[in-house]
């Protein structure tokens, strides 16, 4: 875990509303579904050094509540949706893993979520958590970093 200060930045992609007891039912669930539609639609060129981002936004309260989230890119886009990523102070856990394949990289974000939520559980955690914006970003195939807005 690190902290980072970041630079507003925008995002396109294709967006969903949830909550996160919906996405833990495989019969409610549409983050999974949205990713699956971006990866179909959208051509990131990775061996230039495009990556991509899983933003998570318009947050009703806390982790209980509802939330919008985008799937997408850097790359400037009017036929997507897209979202500023907040210029802010963001606690990063990383995970990095040895297989590429998709059921590898979902238990590592799976991992990397589980770990977060302990550390925001913790009443006496160092860092307070904002719901303002928090992003994945997938720095490589088989590298994740989770961006969490923490409060200055």
């Amino acid at each position: 875990m690190r902290v980072e200060e970041i630079e507003e930045k925008l995002i396109y992609g294709i967006s969903t509303r949830t909550k996160n007891s919906d996405e833990m039912n495989p019969e409610t669930a549409k983050i999974a579904s949205i990713w699956q539609k971006f990866d179909n639609t959208v051509q990131v060129n990775y061996k230039d050094g495009e990556r991509v981002y899983g933003v998570y936004y318009n947050y009703e309260s806390d982790a209980n509540g509802e939330f919008d989230v985008l799937a997408g890119y850097e790359i400037p886009n009017n036929k997507l949706d897209n979202v500023k990523i907040q210029k802010g102070r963001y606690l990063v856990f990383d995970k990095t893993f040895e297989d590429t394949d998709d059921n590898t990289r979902i238990q590592a974000i799976i991992e990397t979520w589980g770990k977060i939520w302990e550390y925001f559980s913790n009443e006496n955690s160092q860092y307070k958590r904002v719901y303002t914006t928090d992003f994945e970003y997938y720095k490589g195939p088989n590298e994740i970093e989770i961006y969490i807005s923490i409060a200055k």
